[in-house]
């Protein structure tokens, strides 16, 4: 039951193939740090792969057939591609299923304001974050407005080094006395974890001059004005790239890993994947750390509809057909794990722990305490990839997210099960999970790409 360190294992040609791997990867990063930035990313590498919009084919009347490659897109913030197989697609798809959306900080609706001659902008935090974890770092607006006649601005401040970055403050620790005897959750409350946009004010004002200093520049260099936030989608994120981590550069350092080290994955395998016997199927959703609620989550339909789109335009749509291609699937639920980490080995149950350098990650259930909320994987689905692992020579580990009593977690792949198919939470492990720096291992980043590519091939 022992894994090998991969990094003992790999020829010269395959750690070519790794570093050139993680290039990508690193590259797909900087570009997407919010879910809208990503299925851009998705779209143009899928149109450079040949794939071709389903709505569009939709209106034409052109059909789907065997080798048809097609993508569609739910709202800026999802997607999901299909490679038509040989074999009936009522006879199941091969899914790859992740999310792109990632823990962060969204400016409120109403968020401009000034207090003691400081101009901030009023935020909600987004998923599970350590609240203090983001404070006195510098941080970058990605994002959109939505004026009221229709036309959209994208907004991205921070990133290069000429432009003005952005951050949380907090308390001198000369003053923290109170503030240090506080629980961890309480040392930063979460309505004060306002990002500070300004000091100087517009000459001639007498009242909140820096507030409406900040007002100005939005209309200069935007044409935006303030009542333009109330339609505005703006995430604060860490400011920065993609960077090597280690003085032997075998990890990568960055922000958002969870999950887009699972999406960039999937997608590579899907979009480098040619003739198929199986109808291959890569879904890449928002809002699973809130619970994938909403229209572009997992919970919605836009999935299942865009299922009944393909058998309808291969002329076999039926609900009975709807339901057997759904059942009959087999899914990986491509979500990261927690890696080993030996300055808090008392959460780890070690001998069901990822570890770093080991290979893509199987969490037969996830849930907390007695697998609560959990997709419990059957044995004989386990089988199944461990043959299909092995036969591609792809290196994997199993796991549990902590010790029995010590937490957990949950992804996208109950909600899939309802289906009737078989699915299993399978990824990356990732230090750091949900703080603004993410850590991940470039070997494992590799494997999981190679076990995706072998999971669709069959």
């Amino acid at each position: 039951m022992e894994r090998a360190n991969l990094w003992t294992t790999y020829s010269e040609e395959q750690l070519g193939e790794l570093e050139k791997l993680n290039e990508s990867y690193k590259e797909f990063l900087d570009c997407g740090k919010t879910e809208r930035e990503c299925i851009r990313e998705a779209v143009r590498m899928a149109k450079e792969a040949g794939y071709q919009d389903l709505d569009e084919v939709l209106q034409s009347g052109r059909g789907l057939k065997s080798g048809d490659f097609v993508y569609r897109v739910c709202m800026e913030k999802s997607i999901a591609l299909f490679q038509i197989g040989e074999e009936p697609i009522e006879n199941g798809m091969n899914i790859l299923g992740a999310h792109v959306d990632s823990p962060r900080i969204d400016v409120k609706q109403n968020p401009l304001y000034e207090a003691g001659e400081l101009s901030y902008l009023d935020t909600h935090y987004y998923g599970g974050v350590k609240k203090y974890q983001w404070v006195t770092l510098p941080l970058a607006i990605h994002g959109v407005v939505v004026k009221s006649d229709g036309t959209k601005v994208e907004i991205v401040i921070g990133e290069d080094e000429k432009e003005p970055a952005f951050v949380i403050t907090d308390l001198l620790i000369h003053l923290a006395q109170e503030q240090m005897e506080a629980k961890a959750s309480k040392v930063v409350e979460g309505e004060k974890l306002d990002l500070l946009v300004g000091n100087r004010p517009l000459l001639g004002e007498e009242k909140e001059a820096v507030k409406a200093n900040v007002r100005k520049l939005l209309k200069e260099k935007y044409n935006i004005v303030e009542e333009d936030f109330v339609s505005a989608e703006l995430e604060i994120v860490p400011a920065g790239k993609a960077r090597d981590c280690g003085i032997d550069r075998s990890m990568i350092l960055a922000y958002g890993q969870d999950d887009r080290v699972c999406a960039f994955t999937s997608l590579l395998a899907m979009l480098e994947m040619k003739n198929l016997k199986k109808t291959a199927c890569c879904l890449l959703v928002d809002k699973e750390e809130i619970g994938s609620v909403g229209a572009t989550g997992m919970h919605s339909r836009f999935f299942e509809n865009t299922v009944a789109e393909i058998l309808n335009a291969m002329g076999e749509y039926s609900d009975l057909k709807l339901r057997r291609t759904l059942a009959n699937s087999k899914m990986l639920s491509s979500d990261v794990s927690a890696a080993f980490d030996p300055m808090y080995e008392n959460v780890f149950e070690k001998k069901n722990a990822a570890y770093f350098g080991h290979g893509i990650v199987f969490n037969k259930y996830t849930g907390s305490r007695g697998k609560s909320g959990s997709n419990d994987a059957n044995a004989e689905y386990v089988a199944y990839l461990r043959h299909i692992l092995e036969k591609h020579q792809v290196s994997f580990q199993t796991a549990e997210l902590g010790r029995v009593d010590a937490g957990g977690g949950g992804t996208i792949a109950y909600i899939l099960a309802n289906y009737g198919m078989n699915v299993i939470d399978s990824g990356v492990a990732v230090l750091n999970m949900h703080a603004p720096w993410e850590v991940t291992s470039k070997a494992d980043v590799y494997e999981a790409y190679r076990g995706y590519k072998a999971f669709l091939e069959g």
